[in-house]
């Protein structure tokens, strides 16, 4: 019996995929428990409209990461910290902090999770921090750590 899967399910098939399935697996276990439907014609085009409009906002998505990854290459952000003696800073800055500059001085917003830290940034100076922005598209922020008059 062939079925459209609604989940994945290990070792049969991921989501929206239409595998073939024991005629009682399928009627008995998953179209019950919601986890798949029977492939009609219905269920065929459905599940083929669905994977055009996901292709179609994967794509925008991509395109908008590319964008801001290429918007990233001419920022620097600035960030006044206050500090002590040698350089240091009180207490560090952070990914959350970082995208909060990007979103006040460049209005462009990034989730602070997406910024990658090797280590807190601890002292004045410039830094590169990586951005990755998915779908395989990655940037470089520049962050200028300033001390705070």
């Amino acid at each position: 019996m062939k079925i459209i899967l609604k989940q994945d399910i290990r070792g049969k098939g991921k989501k929206g995929q239409m595998i073939e399935a024991a005629e009682g697996y399928a009627r008995n276990y998953l179209i019950p428990r919601g986890l798949a439907v029977e492939a009609t014609a219905d269920a065929v085009n459905t599940m083929n409209l669905q994977a055009k409009a996901k292709a179609k906002a994967d794509a925008e998505a991509k395109a908008e990461a590319l964008a801001i990854a290429e918007k990233l290459k001419s920022c620097q952000v600035k960030i006044a910290a206050k500090g002590g003696e040698g350089g240091k800073l009180f207490g560090a800055i952070t990914g959350k902090e970082i995208a909060a500059a990007l979103a006040e001085q460049f209005s462009l917003t990034i989730d602070g999770k997406k910024l990658v830290l090797e280590q807190p940034i601890k002292s004045f100076g410039s830094y590169e921090v990586k951005a990755k922005l998915g779908y395989e598209v990655s940037g470089t922020v520049y962050v200028l750590v300033i001390e705070e008059k």
